[in-house]
């Protein structure tokens, strides 16, 4: 018998129990829906495909560390951005090898839509972590800023997937220094940007 109503959240757990039992790719909609005992529309009117819920898994990452940055247990500056970063990643830490497996499909040959979906993804987690750690540049120093973060939190994330020590200590070490030169480097380029203003 089929039920009348399943929520989002109830479809994302069960989505990630079935794909940890074989694996992400392996696991369908069909299989879902029967172990939620409702219909694919009810899978559908929350989620439009797999992928959704992949997103789904990654949203709750973003809203944990807002909540957190809403307690104001974040710093500003360097600080709080690794502590928004870590906090992003400990929340994916009980499914980083479903993760590992999402990613893995994603970046296939052909998924072309999915990997387009992941580059807006990125986009979007890195505006939050920027506006939760206060940094506030504008101009050319926002686009270089956001760059820079971006590559920073990519290169930390590939390395946090893989990372064994005890509470990641050894991605959070990565990512501190990753930081710290990211903002050297741009405290250098607005100092000789000044400089080169002030020769005119």
């Amino acid at each position: 018998m089929l039920s009348q109503h399943v929520e989002a959240q109830e479809i994302v757990d069960k989505a990630i129990e079935l794909a940890q039992a074989s694996s992400w790719e392996n696991f369908s909609l069909l299989e879902l829906a029967s172990s939620l005992h409702c219909d694919l529309c009810q899978i559908k009117s929350h989620f439009r495909s797999k992928d959704d819920i992949a997103e789904a898994l990654f949203n709750r990452a973003d809203d944990a560390m807002l909540t957190t940055a809403s307690t104001g247990n974040f710093l500003s500056g360097d600080a709080g951005l690794v502590s928004a970063i870590m906090c992003w990643f400990e929340n994916l830490a009980p499914n980083k090898n479903l993760v590992r497996e999402i990613l893995a499909y994603k970046l296939e040959p052909g998924h072309f839509h999915l990997q387009a979906h992941g580059i807006t993804r990125i986009s979007r987690t890195v505006q939050w972590l920027l506006h939760v750690s206060g940094r506030s540049y504008t101009g050319v120093n926002r686009v270089i800023d956001e760059i820079a973060v971006t590559q920073t939190y990519l290169a930390s994330f590939c390395f946090f997937l893989f990372d064994s020590s005890e509470h990641h200590q050894a991605t959070r070490t990565l990512l501190t220094r990753l930081i710290t030169r990211v903002s050297r480097t741009e405290s250098f380029i607005t100092r000789l940007s000044r400089r080169t203003s002030r020769q005119k």
